[in-house]
């Protein structure tokens, strides 16, 4: 094994990585030769315990499929922070997964509109130019539904309901954002890695074009002190929408505006595509 190799081998290892099987072990250092990024996974799927509660989920004055409604939510856990790139590569290296977008050869990459990008998969997410370098602790995009789901079962999780996932991130309080009313940047303090204040583009304003390293925004914590359940990437949840045939994403993203951060807002996407906008967050029972 060439040197270069073999450091990354014992790297991994001193940063959590368990390589239980020699084929695992050289899937993991194919990855990084190919992808290019150091994988530090010393962040673990960190788990916070929901308690469980009644809530009123929706907004009156949001979008019509988000009319509110009485919910009671069960105890549950939810991931404090999104699934990294690192922690994903960490999967398929355990598990020779092949992400949907790699099947079909495409992913999609949002340059101020959605465009089918060949080669675009989750080691290059905005096309076959691009690579993660230096964004190991970033949230892990370019994943379908179908992949999130697959990450979870993986570690003993699953996907998280929506209506898991709103209560999380609002509580029972009615607040408009994870962490109250005010504006993302309102007071010149960030709450959030979000786009530009007139839909809906990427920007700069924050120190980051695209995506941040999860838990860059502490001001944002949900009333759980869940990190980007706002911002960053969008989430996969585990619901299906019964009139689009849709799965929901939650949370809105790096090019979104503040009107699409708001806990109760939703989106849709056929379980086999990905997005460089859209990541995962686990769930498990208590």
């Amino acid at each position: 094994m060439p040197a270069r190799s073999r450091g990354r081998k014992q790297h991994l290892r001193r940063t959590g990585i368990r390589l239980r099987h020699p084929i695992a072990a050289a899937l993991v250092v194919a990855a990084l030769a190919t992808a290019a990024f150091p994988c530090d996974a010393d962040a673990p799927l960190e788990m916070v315990a929901i308690p469980g509660g009644s809530f009123r989920m929706g907004d009156p004055d949001g979008q019509p499929d988000e009319t509110p409604r009485a919910v009671t939510v069960a105890p549950f856990r939810l991931m404090r922070f999104e699934v990294t790139n690192a922690q994903f590569a960490a999967f398929v290296a355990e598990t020779g997964h092949v992400t949907d977008p790699e099947r079909r050869g495409f992913g999609y990459v949002w340059p101020g509109r959605w465009i089918r990008v060949p080669g675009a998969d989750w080691r290059r997410r905005s096309g076959p130019a691009s690579n993660l370098v230096g964004l190991d602790d970033h949230p892990a995009v370019q994943v379908s539904w179908r992949d999130a789901r697959a990450f979870c079962r993986h570690h003993g999780l699953r996907l998280p309901r929506e209506e898991e996932w709103e209560f999380a991130a609002r509580g029972s309080d009615g607040r408009l954002f994870p962490w109250g009313a005010a504006a993302p940047d309102e007071g010149g303090t960030r709450r959030a890695n979000y786009g530009t204040n007139e839909c809906c583009a990427a920007d700069m304003s924050d120190g980051f074009h695209e995506t941040a390293p999860v838990g860059s925004y502490p001001a944002g914590v949900s009333p759980f002190g869940l990190h980007d359940m706002a911002g960053n990437v969008w989430e996969w949840t585990a619901s299906l929408d019964a009139e689009s045939g849709k799965y929901v994403i939650r949370g809105g993203g790096w090019g979104n505006n503040p009107y699409c951060l708001r806990v109760s807002y939703r989106h849709k996407n056929p379980p086999d595509i990905g997005l460089d906008m859209v990541g995962i967050r686990c769930a498990g029972d208590p």
